[in-house]
């Protein structure tokens, strides 16, 4: 048996490109009668019944010719526990033509990539559905909004529910259990309407709370028992249904029970389910609150924009603004999407995008970022991009993205939560039948209570919440502190590793040189000397001349009458009458200028990584200017509070390595390797692995990207080129290393917490069942009541979820300023309570 199989193609543009497409699938087990259709882009094949579908995609990307695939995000109906996304996770993957699912319990979505042409999302839906588990498709635009207003009408419809069934359970708890912590008020009972028509009384109330708010339970939990791929509504279906049946059989046919067995256990049925919906309903408010982060970054996007068109401002809607646009922001007014600003300036807050609390000055040529809010100013600025190539849509979509993640850890969670549930009915059985042949008297209801417990405490929906819950807060909580994980396995890679390896240029310092240090000769005034040296200095392109001509900007300048470039020594030139020469040692040397008494001051600069120009003014040596690319203010704190996190910090560059060594003595680095190009960077980092260590890099520029790709964690600062920032793992929206230390702080807290969770999770079962079954009973007369049970069910998931809402309070590592002796300190971020 084979089937014919239409792939569209990426990447062709000749016959050649058809011929290796050809050879490559040609190659490919299970693949026969290729034929590759260059006009339309297309191939087509037969795959027989042994072949796989995925091996020609991976064949076809090897050839750098990929298949077209498509990404599409469905909202998933019905799901409660770890078992149930195992299950979504199976049908999905059934799909013919499925490359990879991710299916997150806590979002209540399916993340699915698939071949174009192959798959539908029709398909999708329809295997979802035939598995038990409704699907809808998400729109790409609104998929949180809807996801949070989905869990907002479920979480009032449970709460509904669950105070329906609490008000019908009230009298039946109490009529019941009353009488068996107070004696008296049994004996009430009796003597007033008496035990029979207490038992049929709650029947009756019980039947209402099993025919109304639990009926979801049941029509849930038997179809899915059924088919042989129980979850979670299974077990509480079976044990409340056993409860149920046995406390009927007790009250209208008493007499096939033996008269020391005839009780009932209306309450326990009853409260059971009362206590499950209380328990869903928290978990469903709970699920909301951690999708707060993206709903706080879509809040930044404004719905309408004042576009100038034809010289008036017109309100437009924010969809309807293009590419070339002149939009006016008044002050107070958030930007509305990227652009460069026109006319006008104003500080602008950009601390929602970046987490720099310091507002960000704006004029003519500077670029503005959607999101971010104007200040006292009035701004015109010209949209560069808009709808989803803005950059707070990219962040969002980015954050979505890490929070839909499928963490490694969390497939280990997966194969113990796919047999999880069957094992537990099996336990159960195991648990009556062991009662039943060696329990004590009334042994078929201590069988009954124990099998029940067993089935109800054992509810893996804290296995299934403890991953998700925590990445979604903690991921979410990273971008508000300016930290993207772009790839969702960053988010536990970052927390293992050893060693920060970090750019120079642009990364630990400012990107671009700048004045220093301006040592005068006696005799010399310095704004003299500066006016003069800035007015030749601004006639040369060279780097360290544009330096020091701005360290000279808003003075006014005296006019240049003649001006002449030596090369390899410097420049002279005749200004304000004056003769003026700028540049090295030689060159003083050569027109006879003594630069003896700045001597020591320049080979003291030179130690330091800086750049000494000299300047004479009319034969007379006058000052000695330092140039150098400063480190950035918060570089030094940044490198001591990774270095408290017990991290190695090195620095990879590509200049000297005398100006590289005193910078990282400056900064506190433990490791230089300079004068690298960007292989060399790449073979650094190998180095730095020895010994098994795990390296993040941390870059800005184009010469960056491939040590950003070869790390074992890439982190781009923001500020840097889009081709680092599309090469890494991590971004850091702010152009400060703090950055990097909270990305390490929230993957150490986010892994932390996900631990946590998981020992909960896991615990509490291993813990618990065995009580549940009565391990306890022989030793001390205890077992546990189904109705126990059943709250200590609900109270684990929503320990783990609110456990996961602590990573919410994380705090940024914050500068505290400069201590007395000028260096710059970092507090630890606050611990999560």
């Amino acid at each position: 048996m084979s089937r014919r199989v239409t792939l569209n193609i990426e990447g062709m543009s000749c016959a050649s490109c058809t011929g290796r497409v050809e050879r490559a699938l040609t190659a490919t087990p299970g693949v026969e009668n290729v034929s590759v259709n260059l006009a339309n882009e297309r191939a087509q094949f037969d795959l027989t019944e042994g072949g796989q579908l995925s091996d020609a995609v991976a064949a076809l990307d090897e050839a750098g010719y990929p298949a077209r695939t498509e990404t599409v995000v469905l909202n998933v109906e019905s799901m409660s526990c770890a078992s149930c996304v195992g299950r979504v996770d199976k049908a999905l993957e059934a799909v013919d033509g499925v490359l990879d699912v991710n299916v997150n319990l806590a979002s209540e979505t399916a993340t699915v990539r698939f071949v174009q042409g192959v798959a539908t999302v029709g398909d999708f839906m329809a295997a979802a559905r035939e598995a038990g588990y409704p699907a809808t498709a998400a729109s790409e635009d609104h998929a949180t909004e809807e996801a949070s207003e989905r869990k907002s009408t479920e979480a009032r419809d449970l709460f509904r529910k669950t105070a329906i069934a609490a008000a019908l359970t009230l009298p039946v708890f109490i009529i019941e259990m009353g009488g068996h912590v107070f004696p008296a008020f049994h004996q009430f009972v009796n003597a007033t309407i008496g035990q029979q028509t207490s038992w049929i009384l709650q029947f009756v109330l019980t039947s209402l709370v099993l025919i109304g708010p639990g009926r979801i339970f049941y029509a849930k939990g038997f179809p899915a028992l059924f088919k042989g791929a129980p979850d979670m509504n299974s077990l509480v279906a079976v044990g409340t249904s056993a409860a149920f049946l046995y406390s009927c059989v007790a009250t209208f046919l008493p007499g096939l029970l033996p008269e020391g067995m005839r009780a009932v256990y209306f309450e326990a049925a009853a409260v059971i389910v009362v206590l499950i919906l209380l328990g869903r309903s928290l978990e469903a408010r709970a699920k909301g609150r951690t999708g707060a982060a993206i709903r706080k970054l879509m809040g930044l996007q404004v719905r309408t924009a004042r576009v100038i068109r034809d010289g008036t401002p017109n309100d437009v809607d924010i969809a309807e603004i293009a590419v070339g646009d002149v939009i006016l922001v008044r002050p107070g007014e958030r930007i509305a999407v990227d652009g460069e600003v026109t006319e006008g300036s104003a500080h602008v807050d950009e601390s929602m995008i970046t987490g720099e609390p310091i507002p960000v000055e704006k004029s003519p040529g500077d670029e503005v970022t959607g999101g971010t809010v104007n200040g006292a100013g009035s701004l015109q600025f010209r949209a560069t991009r808009v709808g989803r190539d803005t950059t707070l849509a990219q962040i969002i979509r980015m954050v979505e993205e890490a929070q839909g993640a499928k963490l490694p850890i969390q497939g280990m969670v997966d194969k113990i939560t796919l047999w999880f549930v069957p094992a537990v009915l099996a336990l159960a059985v195991l648990t009556v039948v062991v009662w039943l042949i060696l329990g004590p008297d009334p042994a078929l209801t201590l069988a009954l209570v124990a099998g029940v417990s067993v089935l109800i405490i054992a509810c893996p929906c804290a296995m299934g919440l403890a991953t998700p819950t925590s990445i979604m807060v903690g991921t979410g909580r990273a971008a508000e502190l300016g930290v993207l994980f772009r790839k969702g396995d960053a988010l536990q890679q970052l927390a293992t590793v050893d060693v920060v390896a970090l750019d120079k240029t642009g990364t630990v310092t400012e990107g671009r040189p700048d004045l220093t240090d301006l040592e005068l000769v006696d005799g010399f005034e310095r704004g003299e000397v500066l006016r003069l040296v800035g007015a030749v200095e601004a006639q040369s392109e060279h780097p360290i001349a544009q330096a020091i001509a701005r360290a000279t900007e808003g003075k006014a300048l005296p006019g240049v009458e003649t001006f002449e470039s030596i090369t390899g020594y410097g420049v002279r030139a005749k200004v304000a009458g004056h003769d003026v020469l700028v540049g090295a040692r030689r060159l003083m040397e050569r027109e006879g200028v003594d630069p003896a008494p700045l001597a020591e001051t320049e080979t003291s600069l030179s130690a330091k990584g800086r750049t000494a120009l000299f300047a004479a003014i009319d034969g007379q040596l006058a000052a000695l200017l330092a140039v150098s690319d400063p480190v950035k203010a918060t570089s030094a704190a940044a490198i001591k509070a990774l270095h408290a996190r017990g991290l190695h910090v090195a620095m990879i560059t590509g200049d000297k390595e005398s100006t590289a060594k005193a910078i990282a003595k400056d900064v506190g680095i433990d490791q230089v390797v300079a004068d690298v190009l960007p292989d060399g960077k790449v073979a650094a980092l190998d180095r730095l692995r020895e010994g098994g260590r795990r390296v993040a890099f941390v870059g800005d520029g184009i010469n960056d990207a491939p040590a950003l790709t070869h790390a074992d964690i890439g982190v781009a600062i923001g500020t840097g080129t889009d081709v680092a920032i599309e090469s890494a793992d991590v971004v850091l929206m702010s152009g400060d290393l703090q950055g990097i230390v909270n990305a390490v702080e929230v993957s150490r807290q986010t892994m932390r917490n996900i631990k946590q969770n998981l020992f909960w999770a896991f615990g509490y079962n291993a813990a618990l069942i065995p009580v549940a079954a009565g391990a306890l009973y022989p030793a001390f007369g205890v077992l546990l009541s189904p109705m126990l049970a059943a709250g200590a069910m609900a109270l684990s998931s929503v320990f783990v979820l609110s456990n996961a809402l602590r990573l919410k309070r994380m705090k940024a590592v914050q500068e505290t300023g400069a201590d007395d002796a000028g260096n710059t300190t970092a507090l630890e971020p606050a611990p999560a309570e």
